[in-house]
């Protein structure tokens, strides 16, 4: 059913998520934020100051509903209309090179990778754990069935 056609009291009882997922289906192209919010608020037949009062939440909303995809030219579109170009398919020639690579190759990555978490590591971690055990030294597990007795 067409948004257009929809009573405003079947609207009402859908959220901003699945409105905003009507429209983008019907008008097959991405739309920004601000343009977005501005047909619900017309579909809705909400006051002009719900627009600056609640944008912020409507784009949080959009921002974690996984329906959505915020593109590059800051419009939203449905994620069913794209594709992800960035799946990697390893194929039996890539695992071949991998196994044929000299091992003498890989030694300076390693030693690389050591003297990296040498000097990440930090003690700060080491007197927060001591701290931690003296604070906790006094106290005691209580079984349930004592805490129950003691009530």
């Amino acid at each position: 059913m067409s948004l257009s056609k929809m009573k405003k009291e079947d609207l009402e009882l859908l959220s901003n998520k699945d409105i905003t997922n009507l429209i983008l289906e019907e008008s097959q192209k991405p739309i920004n934020t601000a343009d977005l919010f501005k047909e619900i608020i017309k579909l809705l037949e909400l006051p002009e100051s719900t627009f600056e009062n609640k944008i912020g939440d409507y784009y949080t909303a959009l921002s974690t509903d996984k329906r959505f995809i915020l593109l590059d030219d800051g419009k939203w579109d449905l994620r069913s209309r794209h594709t992800s170009d960035k799946v990697a398919k390893i194929t039996d020639d890539e695992e071949e090179e991998d196994d044929d690579d000299d091992d003498s190759e890989n030694e300076p990555e390693k030693e690389e990778i050591d003297e990296i978490e040498e000097d990440s590591y930090d003690d700060t971690d080491e007197e927060y754990d001591e701290d931690t055990n003296e604070e906790l030294k006094d106290l005691v597990v209580i079984d349930e069935d004592e805490l129950e007795l003691e009530q």
